[in-house]
C-alpha cells in the first residue's frame, strides 16, 4: 500500500515557486517537480518521475516512471502517462518514457513506456497536441508539431515525423512509419509506411444502409409510420434523383400524411450546411 506523503519532497524542501499540489494528490518522494508546476486533485505521481517547470497536471492523472517530462506541458485530466507497456514480453525491466516541451494531452490520453526489445524508450517531441482518448503504445517515436485527433491510436514501435496530422479514429499498425507533413484521414487504418507529404484516406466513407426500423418499433412507431419513413428514405437515398427532387417528393408525402415524422426530415435537409451523406 502506498504510504507516501501527499506532498512531494522533490529531493529538496518545497519552494515558494513550486506552484501548487492539491492535498488529495499522492506524490512519490523520489519524484522531481520543477518550478511553477500545478498538480490537481486525486493525481498519482509515481517513483522516478521528473516533471519540468510550468507543467499543469489536471485532476485524476497518473504518471508513472521512469518518465521524464519537459517544460510547460499540459495534462488536462484523467491521463495515464508512463504506464507499463502493453506487451506480453514485458517482465518488469527498467524502461522509459521521454516527453519534450509544450505538449498538450487532453482527457484520457494514454502513453506507455518502452520495451527492451524496442530500444527501451517511448519518446514524444515538442509542441504536439494529443486530443481525447489518444493512445501511444510502447516504443513509439513522435516528432514535433503533430496533431492526433480523438481516439487516434498508435500500436507499438510506430515512428511519426513532424507536422503529422492523424484524424479521428485513425489506427496505425505496429512498426509503421509516417513521414513529415503527412495527413491521415478520418477512420483510416494504416498498415504500411506513409512517405512525407502524402495524404491517406479510407477507401470509402460510410453510406446510409436503410432506416433504423427496429429502433423505431421499440419507440412505439407502428407499421404505417415506419412504411412512410421507408418511402421517404427510398426517395432520398435509393431512387438516384437529385436532392431537390427528392425533397419535393418527401414534402408531398408530408402533405398527405397525418403524422409529422417526415417534417423533421425536411427541416433537417433544409437546415444542413454540408452535403448529405448519400
Amino acid at each position: 500500500m502506498v504510504q507516501w506523503s501527499q506532498r512531494a519532497t522533490c529531493c529538496a524542501p518545497l519552494r515558494a515557486d513550486m506552484g501548487s499540489i492539491h492535498p488529495s494528490a499522492i506524490v512519490s518522494p523520489s519524484a522531481v517537480i520543477g518550478a511553477d508546476v500545478e498538480i490537481g486533485p486525486f493525481c498519482f505521481i509515481g517513483d522516478d518521475v521528473v516533471i519540468g517547470d510550468g507543467c499543469r497536471i489536471g485532476p485524476s492523472c497518473t504518471i508513472q516512471g521512469p518518465t521524464r517530462i519537459g517544460v510547460e506541458n499540459v495534462f488536462v485530466g484523467h491521463c495515464s502517462i508512463g504506464a507499463d507497456p502493453q506487451d506480453k514480453k514485458y517482465a518488469g525491466e527498467v524502461v522509459h518514457l521521454e516527453i519534450g516541451d509544450r505538449n498538450t494531452f487532453r482527457e484520457f490520453v494514454t502513453v506507455n513506456r518502452g520495451t527492451l526489445q524496442g530500444g527501451g524508450v517511448t519518446r514524444i517531441g515538442n509542441d504536439n497536441w494529443l486530443l481525447a482518448y489518444v493512445h501511444v503504445a510502447h516504443d513509439c517515436i513522435v516528432g514535433d508539431w503533430c496533431v492526433f485527433s480523438n481516439n487516434a491510436t498508435l500500436a507499438g514501435h510506430v515512428e511519426i515525423g513532424n507536422h503529422v496530422i492523424l484524424s479521428g479514429f485513425v489506427g496505425v499498425h505496429q512498426f509503421c512509419r509516417i513521414g513529415d507533413h503527412a495527413f491521415i484521414g478520418m477512420g483510416a487504418f494504416v498498415n504500411g509506411d506513409v512517405p512525407p507529404f502524402v495524404m491517406v484516406a479510407q477507401e470509402q466513407y460510410s453510406r446510409p444502409r436503410g432506416i433504423n426500423a427496429e429502433g423505431l418499433k421499440r419507440r412505439g412507431f407502428d407499421a404505417d409510420r415506419i412504411a412512410l419513413i421507408k418511402r421517404a428514405y427510398r426517395a432520398l437515398f435509393v431512387a438516384g434523383i437529385p436532392r431537390e427532387e427528392a425533397r419535393a417528393k418527401i414534402a408531398e408525402m408530408v402533405s398527405e400524411s397525418e403524422h409529422h415524422d417526415l417534417q423533421c426530415m425536411l427541416d433537417f435537409i433544409d437546415g444542413t450546411s454540408r452535403s448529405l451523406l448519400r
